[in-house]
């Protein structure tokens, strides 16, 4: 029976396990094939990684009449039209270019891809870095200073949970727009400064530091602040590495928040917003460079999150989460 048990429990976690991997799967695969083969649906994993024409090579680098005059040495039995024919299939022959290749090259040349992943850099960085300047010491006092009202506090900081983001972001918007904000750094940054969630994890991993260490904080003379910045931020690293990962990845994938408040300059972008760029609308979508886009940015996230995977296993499981 235990067996059994073990078989569908272990069956559920390959069922999830695939779900989540699958879109993956995709976005890797669309990033690496030609467009015939992402239409088709063929091609494996990898796609046959056959020469394909880059049209919009061909398009930039069209022969005119003064082409057609300069070859006319090169092509002398030929008439206007089949010397420009001629020009046409030399200029295909040159654009020519492996699936993966064009995808990755177009991620970056269409796009000013590296523009974009220094903004989300700039943004998720400075989000992280004030939210921890706040959750710290609210925190700290919510859960090793007593005060009349502590407990009302705490509870309006899980209240604050339940708020969703969409339900605030139009007088938000409109309180930036009011102070001139809209289209700078500053409208990606300051709504996301305070984290209730911040100040909740924090708390419930201060709840767990001894009283007796603040106690001999204290009786060294260090002031509350000092506690807060020299004794508690040092033990709370493995907490705080778990805040990281999930302030900086709904940061850097966030889309619904840049997109409102960046109107029009583009080299505000952040990320995901660089994912438009390869929305064709009549054409269709580039799903190659779009998903190799993609893949460009979602990288640093798996990386950062597998070197700190152990950090964030153990910040969560201290923090009371588990």
């Amino acid at each position: 029976m235990k067996r059994i048990s073990e078989f569908f429990k272990h069956a559920l976690l390959l069922v999830g396990a695939l779900i989540v991997i699958v879109p993956f799967y995709q976005m890797v695969s669309y990033s690496l094939k030609s467009p015939a083969e992402i239409e088709r649906g063929i091609g494996g994993f990898m796609g046959a990684q056959e020469l394909m024409v880059d049209e919009r090579c061909v398009g930039s680098s069209m022969p005119d009449r003064a082409d057609v005059e300069a070859a006319r040495g090169d092509y002398p039995n030929l008439t206007d039209t089949d010397i420009l024919g001629a020009l046409v299939e030399k200029l295909r022959a040159s654009c020519m270019v492996r699936p993966a290749v064009f995808n990755y090259t177009s991620a970056f040349k269409e796009a000013p891809l590296m523009r974009y992943l220094l903004n989300g850099m700039i943004v998720t960085g400075s989000i992280f870095l004030l939210q921890v300047i706040v959750a710290l010491p609210a925190a700290y006092a919510l859960s090793k200073l007593k005060f009349w009202g502590r407990e009302t506090v705490f509870g309006l900081v899980l209240f604050c949970l339940l708020i969703p983001v969409h339900a605030i972001a139009l007088p938000l918007y409109i309180g930036l727009a009011k102070l001139g904000l809209i289209n700078t750094y500053a409208a990606l940054v300051v709504p996301w400064t305070i984290s209730v969630f911040g100040i909740f994890l924090m708390r419930q991993f201060f709840m767990t530091v001894p009283d007796e260490l603040i106690d001999a904080a204290r009786m060294d003379g260090m002031g509350e602040l000092s506690i807060v910045w020299r004794v508690m931020l040092p033990t709370a690293v493995p907490a705080l590495l778990a805040f990281a990962i999930f302030s900086v990845v709904a940061h850097w994938n966030d889309y619904f928040w840049p997109r409102m408040v960046i109107t029009g300059d583009r080299s505000l972008f952040t990320p995901p917003l660089g994912l438009r760029e390869f929305k064709a609308d009549i054409d269709g979508s580039l799903y190659g460079p779009m998903m190799a886009t993609a893949t460009v940015i979602v990288t640093p996230l798996i990386v950062a999150f597998l070197l700190a995977q152990r950090r964030f296993i153990e910040g969560i499981t201290l923090s009371g989460m588990k």
